[in-house]
């Protein structure tokens, strides 16, 4: 078996950091309320939000949580994660602290905040900004290391 290596990729450490961004469009939003089935009036009826303290249409916070796992999977490309290599073991502490609108980018920024080495587990900062700069959605991102794939042996073969 032939085994690739990564191509000088440079080990991920405690503040370790990628960021990616996105304009949100119209079309996002009704993608995203297509597809998960949250058609709530907050998110798909102008005439009902201009009433709202928020004036028009908010895009949903579980949008914002796929733009964080999409960082989450950038920093996997971006950096060696070495045995610390797994899936998301899920998000702790998020806040969607500042609505988000059609039209705004926003950039999410992942941050390594600590390894732990006997568990595998790590904990990332998950911030993600508007054009502005304001903070509008954080979170801690919580990831698990898995064991790799052991082969099987000779004895185990058909």
């Amino acid at each position: 078996m032939v085994k690739i290596q990564p191509m000088n990729k440079p080990m991920f450490e405690v503040g370790s950091q990628v960021s990616t961004s996105r304009t949100i469009s119209e079309s996002d939003l009704y993608l995203f309320a297509g597809l998960t089935g949250d058609l709530g009036p907050n998110h798909m009826d102008e005439e009902y939000c201009k009433k709202t303290p928020y004036g028009r249409r908010v895009v949903h916070g579980a949008y914002l949580v796929g733009l964080a796992s999409a960082v989450s999977t950038l920093m996997g490309d971006r950096f060696d994660k070495g045995r610390f290599r797994g899936a998301s073991y899920g998000y702790d502490k998020v806040r969607f602290v500042r609505p988000v609108f059609i039209g705004d980018t926003i950039t999410m920024t992942y941050t390594i905040a600590e390894l732990d080495h006997d568990t595998l587990r790590t904990h990332a900062d998950v911030i993600g900004t508007n054009q502005h700069g304001a903070v509008c959605f954080a979170a801690v991102h919580v990831a698990q290391g898995l064991p790799p794939r052991e082969e099987p042996r000779d004895a185990d073969r058909p």
